[in-house]
This record gives C-alpha cells, sequence and structure tokens, in this order.
C-alpha cells in the first residue's frame, strides 16, 4: 500500500511540474527543451514525494502539496545540471542519460539551471493554496531560499569543490554534506509541514530531526553505491567520487563503517516518529529506502 501511494506521489509531481514548466516550443525553444529535459529523465523525485509525505502525516491534502513539491524539485534538477558542468564535477551521465551540457551545450545548461531556479519560486509564489496563512506562505519562500543558497546547498557544493584532493574528518565531511545534500531535503519536509495551517514548533522540530538524520543517510548510500554500484544501475559514471579523490565515508570509515553510520541514522530517524500514527508511514518508508536502495 504504501509503495503504491509513493509511486501515486511521483506521478503526481511529475504532473505538476509538466503543468509549470514553459513548454518545449516556447521560445527560447533550445532553452525550454533542456529545462525539460534536465526535470523528465527518470529521477526518483525524493524530494517532493518527502514533501507530499510529511504534509500526509500532518492530514493535509495533496493538492495543497503541489507547488512545494514541485519547487523543491526544480531545485534539485537545476543543482544537478550545475553540478555536471565541467568546471564543478565533469560528468557525462546522469540517470543513464548524457548531461544537458553534452545534450545541448555548456551555455544553454547553465542558463538551464537559472531558469529552473527561477521558476521554483515563481511556483512558489504563485501557486500556493492560498487557505494556507500567508505567514506560512512567506516561511516557505524563506526556507527553500536559505536551504538553496550559501547557507545551505550551493555553500555545501562550495565545500564539496574545495575539498578534491584533500583529507576531511568525518565531522568535516558531515557539515558538508548536512548542507551540500542534507539542507533541500530538510526543507522538502519542512516546506510540506508547513502546508498545515498553524502547525506548532515542537512538531517542526521533530519532522526536522527526521529530515536531517535521512538527508545524511542519503548522502552516505551515495558513497556506498559509487564504490559498490555499476555505471548501468546507478545511471552515472561508477566510481566518479574515487577518481576525483573526493572524501567519502567508506574512505574514511570503511565500507561496513559507513553503511553501519546509515543504518543508525535510519533508526534515529524512525525514532523521531515512534509517537505519531499510520499517517506518517511514508516517511518511515521513505527513510529505510534510502539505505535499500540500489540507485
Amino acid at each position: 500500500m504504501t509503495e503504491a501511494l509513493i509511486e501515486q506521489w511521483r506521478q503526481r509531481a511529475d504532473s505538476a511540474l509538466d503543468r509549470w514548466l514553459p513548454a518545449a516550443e516556447t521560445l527560447p525553444q533550445s532553452l525550454h527543451q533542456a529545462m525539460r529535459y534536465a526535470v523528465f529523465n527518470g529521477g526518483k523525485r525524493i524530494r517532493p514525494v518527502l514533501t507530499y509525505a510529511a504534509g500526509r502525516a500532518l492530514g493535509v491534502e495533496s493538492d495543497q502539496l503541489d507547488a512545494p513539491a514541485t519547487a523543491v524539485e526544480l531545485i534539485h534538477a537545476y543543482s544537478l545540471v550545475h553540478d555536471d558542468l565541467p568546471a564543478m564535477d565533469d560528468d557525462d551521465l546522469r540517470r543513464g542519460q548524457p548531461t544537458v551540457h553534452k545534450a545541448f551545450d555548456e551555455a544553454t545548461a547553465i542558463l538551464c539551471g537559472d531558469a529552473l531556479q527561477s521558476l521554483a519560486f515563481y511556483v512558489l509564489a504563485r501557486h500556493l493554496d492560498p487557505h494556507i496563512p500567508a505567514e506560512q506562505r512567506l516561511q516557505m519562500l524563506d526556507d527553500l531560499a536559505l536551504a538553496s543558497g550559501s547557507r545551505g546547498m550551493a555553500g555545501g557544493q562550495a565545500i564539496d569543490l574545495g575539498a578534491v584532493g584533500r583529507e576531511l574528518n568525518v565531522a568535516e565531511l558531515e557539515n558538508m554534506h548536512v548542507h551540500k545534500t542534507g539542507a533541500l531535503i530538510r526543507a522538502s519536509v519542512k516546506l510540506g509541514a508547513l502546508c498545515r495551517p498553524g502547525i506548532d514548533k515542537p512538531t517542526l522540530k521533530q519532522l526536522d530531526h527526521y529530515a536531517k538524520c535521512i538527508g545524511l543517510a542519503f548522502q552516505i548510500q551515495d558513497d556506498v553505491l559509487d564504490v559498490e554500484g555499476d555505471t548501468e544501475t546507478l545511471g552515472k559514471t561508477h566510481g566518479a567520487d574515487l577518481a576525483r579523490n573526493k572524501p567519502t565515508y567508506p574512505a574514511l570509515l570503511g565500507l561496513d563503517g559507513a553503511k553501519e553510520l546509515a543504518a543508525e541514522l535510519v533508526d534515529d530517524a524512525l525514532g523521531s516518529l515512534a509517537t505519531w500514527n499510520d499517517q506518517a508511514e511514508a516517511l518511515r518508508w521513505i527513510a529505510r529506502y534510502i539505505v535499500q536502495r540500489k540507485h
């Protein structure tokens, strides 16, 4: 039942993205084609699913969650387009397909990322359910901007680039990924929760702890898959982190140590939902899925 619900949310997110992305025929065509290519290339939709799952746990209807779910996925898509650029990670493959700068060109990829980021905030500003209190709608914009910028995802990417070839300790590596990967995952959960009118701070704190734990577990599993996976299954170049001499959890803790830490984080995330009812089952499922996935 839960897996079927997750799949429904993935399809719902795709429909919302299709609705708010400009059509491929809209001028300038090359840019809008690139935007759609970047978004509709087989993503797992973890972040919008988290938005829907957090909202469901609090009794929010799915149609109230479409805009924030779309916004977080647009930010994620933009970050991947820019992350793959030659000046960043210089990747040729993303989800088994040529990266945007390979399928189009470098300049189009840069503009594509810029436009996806702008569209995320347009969707939040124009399409949030009017029944959500204005203060909470403003808080969503604030949280997504903070999670995306220099004190969130972009800052984490800067730390990542500066760490290539250096030895980081576990605390430094965690700090990098709390920003690079974790910030947007935490925002995905929080935006879903903020769709509940009158949401209280203790509930937000519980959900944020859950999101912080699964965000770090997600990155650890990515590091594990970079070692254990293969290019065809991963949809991106296997061993890319090792080839670039990037600091990873398996490199610091060993493969078994990294897996153990990810499992502990998932247990901690599940513990934060111990008193929640079955409406939070999707959040529990996602936490387990994060360390069981193969791509």
